[in-house]
């Protein structure tokens, strides 16, 4: 499902045991200077992520200062951000002029510790390749390296490299729990286009359909995936971000299935076997 942008005055855009992705959760806070936001999610694990801006973050006591160094967009640096445990009442405070702060969220009951990732910390991955048309980076917020410290909780941020080109290719999905070929994984997309005026399509074919649908996606556009296959594309001459949130029913780890008639295609796409490896 498609969700146009819109000004969602800080409300969650993806709430609590929401019956189309009950395992996510996906707020989008912002903030002028001194400004504060609290929240807590009883059954959700969460992460604070400023798209842009700096805040200052306290979790059930702990203090983390000056989290989120990107200013002007999120091409602009590194991400940073804070794992806040189920429950917890977490606080932020923006301490510059502005902040754009993405909160994501996976269901989990059992209670952890709170922790930052600073951007020293963050685990990439490049991998595709121009020919290709499938030339991509990923930056691991909270992904393999943080596998002992978070219960279902996956975030990234997928940046297509040069202009142009398909992401989430070949065609895959992760709707069923049929382990160890595939996992139940609900899964949340926000996009940004460089420059913003730029646009891309997101495409979702069930299992039943042999012709699946396409979806106009422009800058703030969320996507949420219950089911199905769904590569996307950017248009020529503009770059695309998403900022990805994967929520697990049984486990963790993301175990991607691919559409039998594409699958070959993991052999023939530098390095993607690495890019799979990461979702753990």
């Amino acid at each position: 499902m498609h969700i146009a942008p819109f000004d969602n005055h800080n409300k969650p855009i993806i709430d609590l045991e929401d019956s189309r992705v009950p395992l996510t959760y996906f707020n989008i806070v912002k903030l002028k200077k001194g400004q504060a936001f609290e929240y807590r999610t009883p059954g959700y694990e969460t992460c604070i992520v400023p798209a842009t801006g700096t805040v200052d973050v306290e979790v059930e006591g702990e203090a983390y200062a000056g989290i989120g160094l990107r200013r002007s967009d999120v091409w602009d640096g590194e991400p940073e951000g804070v794992y806040v445990p189920t429950a917890a009442k977490a606080n932020f405070v923006c301490a510059s002029d502005d902040a754009e702060v993405f909160i994501a969220g996976a269901k989990y009951d059992d209670v952890l510790e709170p922790f930052a990732v600073r951007a020293a910390d963050i685990d990439k991955v490049q991998y595709g390749s121009d020919d290709t048309k499938t030339h991509r980076k990923i930056k691991h917020i909270f992904g393999t390296k943080y596998h002992d410290k978070v219960g279902r909780l996956l975030v990234s941020e997928l940046y297509t490299v040069g202009q142009g080109g398909w992401s989430g290719f070949p065609s895959h999905k992760h709707d069923s729990d049929l382990l160890p070929d595939e996992s139940r994984h609900d899964e949340v997309y926000n996009f940004r286009f460089k420059p913003g005026h730029g646009f891309g399509m997101q495409l979702l074919q069930t299992e039943e359909d042999k012709v699946g649908e396409a979806f106009h996606i422009v800058d703030g556009s969320t996507f949420i995936i219950d089911k199905g296959y769904h590569p996307c594309v950017v248009a020529p001459g503009y770059e695309m971000y998403y900022f990805t949130i994967l929520g697990g029913l049984s486990q963790r780890s993301l175990k991607q299935y691919f559409h039998p008639t594409h699958a070959y295609q993991v052999e023939t796409i530098p390095g993607i076997k690495d890019m799979i490896a990461k979702f753990k």
